[in-house]
């Protein structure tokens, strides 16, 4: 799950400016060997496209469905072992990472409906996993956007 939100993550507003860790070859290719990657620029460019497509997924701005095209090609191999009956994804080497993604983001979304979101501060672009007990998370850093949120209700109400 933490190559998910690291994903969606990977394109915030710094003062204003969008960075992409995704953006630049060296950058790109620093990114995806962290996160069990190649960096090929053939990887780096189906993460981009996972990740966009999956922004819109998690903002709800596009159904599911679209991942599948992601999916395509990838099989899923049942493996007897000492332990039992182990599933393995078999994929194109340069879409292993983003196949991993998608099936995180399945995984979250079975295990923790509706937990994974956009940050409520809409001048943020970063996504959060609601962990907490009963759901209701807003921000992505309540140091952060939290705080801003609060002062400028604060800020509303005695003006």
């Amino acid at each position: 799950m933490d190559t998910l939100l690291d994903l969606l993550n990977s394109r915030p507003l710094v003062d204003g400016e969008e960075q992409d860790a995704l953006g630049d070859p060296a950058g790109g290719r620093r990114w995806a060997r962290e996160h069990g990657g190649d960096g090929t620029p053939e990887e780096l460019a189906l993460l981009r496209e996972a990740r966009d497509i999956l922004w819109d997924v998690v903002r709800a701005e596009r159904p599911p469905a679209a991942l599948s095209p992601l999916l395509e090609g990838v099989r899923q191999v049942p493996e007897i072992t000492p332990d039992g009956l182990r599933w393995t994804v078999r994929t194109p080497p340069h879409a292993r990472l983003a196949v991993e993604t998608v099936l995180a983001w399945a995984a979250t979304e079975e295990q923790l409906p509706g937990r994974l979101r956009p940050c409520a501060n809409d001048a943020c672009r970063l996504f959060l996993l609601d962990r907490s007990r009963a759901g209701r998370a807003r921000w992505c850093s309540m140091a952060v956007c939290g705080n801003r949120e609060k002062a400028r209700r604060h800020y509303e109400r005695h003006r």
